[in-house]
């Protein structure tokens, strides 16, 4: 009686467990959501400095409590000030159950004391500091309050970086850029849309340039962070001080750039700052989510510095560029594998951006390894419905017919003809192979609509696009220009 009553606890707080990891999980989720909009709201600088350093500990579902931690005293304290009605605001939308927030440090960690600016404008020794909170470094803080350097995340470098057509262009002038002899043009402007690699070019460029450069002096920020730091010195009657130090910079990097638009007096100071720059040799890169032109309200003489130089355009990643990353990322999870049909699903739905791809893929194994199941379709289907529903646009298959007669400028009629001819019998088949590939039709659904064509033929067809797609570059390439006009 007494194993069985142990069993029985034993279970229970199996069971028990099991429901912890799960709501780890789903908090770990919505923290990555409430995390990336902070970031746009706040600019990469301060996200970097005291949100990104926020752990999400447990809910207390009868108080309706959710504990944050923080690595220091300091950070807790600067982060509940600061930004504890906004975090409080932004869970409660996302998870009705949270009631408020606790912010405090994180248990285990040695709280440090306050850090105090010396006279000369240097932080004291900081000895058990949390490497993420040290972002500015030992002489970059001045009495104004102007950082003029933050640390770079380790983890966006070039050799992290996925190349495809997508975003060659930009990768490699961001390299060019960084390369110790001088770049051919400055300032070099990124543009692409959200979640599409600006941002880790950015970084990048920063850690080449350092490595190229090791005693250069760099400033990053957002557009956002740079009208603050500009307003907080204006407030503080401290301009000489602000310009001098923005202007002794080797390598400037402005993130969105976007959002400086109606801003008269920054804009100006920003103009000023890139021609100070350029007139000494020195080094601009800016990124935002559309093209120079294209930002209104913005001083002419400025749009015409952002321009000189070169516009480097990211595109959205095509569906071979988002398998490419999906599996660069799987190394980090090793030696967990993930089929390669799981692959190509999340590289086929999840169209929208690179950062939401790279959740899905984190969010999944994630699940995976902490309710110990394995990495499947179906399990991703039932735990990615979210992203999937968001990214989802639905292609049919008289678009992909449509869109292969007119790539093979054969008439519509021939994808239900009985013609066997070499002309329309490839076209035929490329189409049958994307209809299943982008759609979730069933292979009898997908030869109804070519004639009423038996289940075998489309099995047939598929298995022979994908043997050639191999073998034959002309095709791989055809199929590719196919596959980025319909996803487009």
């Amino acid at each position: 009686m007494g194993k069985l009553t142990e069993q029985a606890g034993m279970k229970r707080k199996g069971r028990e467990d099991l429901m912890e990891d799960l709501e780890a999980v789903n908090l770990a989720a919505d923290w990555a959501d409430i995390s990336q909009g902070l970031r746009k709201d706040l600019g990469q600088q301060l996200h970097s400095q005291w949100i990104k350093p926020i752990q999400v500990g447990a809910l207390d579902r009868d108080t309706g409590t959710l504990d944050l931690y923080l690595p220091t005293q300091f950070s807790a304290d600067w982060v509940r000030d600061r930004f504890s009605d906004r975090l409080s605001l932004a869970w409660k939308i996302a998870r009705g159950e949270v009631r408020q927030i606790a912010i405090s440090v994180h248990p285990g960690r040695r709280k440090v004391a306050d850090l105090q600016l010396h006279s000369d404008g240097r932080r004291p020794a900081n000895d058990g500091a949390d490497p993420s909170m040290m972002a500015i470094s030992a002489d970059t803080l001045n009495d104004s309050g102007f950082t003029s350097s933050v640390g770079l995340d380790p983890s966006l470098t070039f050799a992290a970086f996925v190349t495809g057509e997508a975003n060659v262009l930009a990768c490699n002038a961001a390299q060019r850029m960084a390369a110790p002899e001088k770049p051919q043009f400055s300032p070099l402007y990124l543009k692409g849309a959200t979640g599409q690699g600006k941002t880790h070019l950015l970084h990048s460029i920063g850690h080449s340039f350092l490595q190229a450069h090791p005693r250069s002096r760099i400033f990053y920020c957002s557009a956002e962070r740079f009208m603050v730091e500009f307003v907080q010195a204006l407030k503080q009657n401290q301009m000489i001080e602000f310009k001098g130090r923005l202007r002794s910079f080797d390598l400037l990097l402005v993130d969105d750039i976007q959002f400086i638009i109606g801003k008269a007096s920054a804009q100006e100071e920003l103009l000023y700052t890139i021609d100070a720059l350029l007139a000494e040799g020195k080094r601009l890169v800016f990124a935002a989510d559309r093209a120079p032109q294209a930002l209104d309200g913005v001083e002419p003489r400025l749009l015409s510095r952002l321009s000189m130089g070169l516009v480097a355009d990211i595109q959205a990643a095509d569906i071979e560029l988002r398998r490419k990353i999906l599996v660069s990322k799987l190394t980090r999870f090793a030696p967990l594998e993930v089929p390669d049909d799981v692959i190509d699903f999340l590289a086929r739905t999840i169209t929208r951006n690179i950062r939401e791809l790279v959740g899905g893929l984190n969010k999944l194994i994630a699940y995976a390894q902490l309710t110990g199941q394995e990495v499947s379709l179906q399990l991703a289907e039932e735990q990615l419905t979210d992203i999937l529903s968001a990214n989802r646009r639905r292609i049919t298959i008289d678009e992909i017919q449509r869109t292969v007669c007119q790539f093979y400028r054969i008439d519509r009629s021939e994808m239900s003809s009985k013609r066997r001819a070499r002309a329309v019998v490839r076209p035929r088949q490329v189409a049958m192979y994307l209809a299943k590939v982008l759609t979730p039709r069933s292979y009898p659904e997908i030869g109804r609509k070519f004639g009423g064509r038996d289940h075998s033929t489309v099995i047939h067809a598929v298995r022979l696009i994908e043997d050639l797609r191999t073998r034959d570059a002309d095709m791989d390439g055809d199929v590719r220009s196919l596959l980025r006009q319909l996803e487009s």
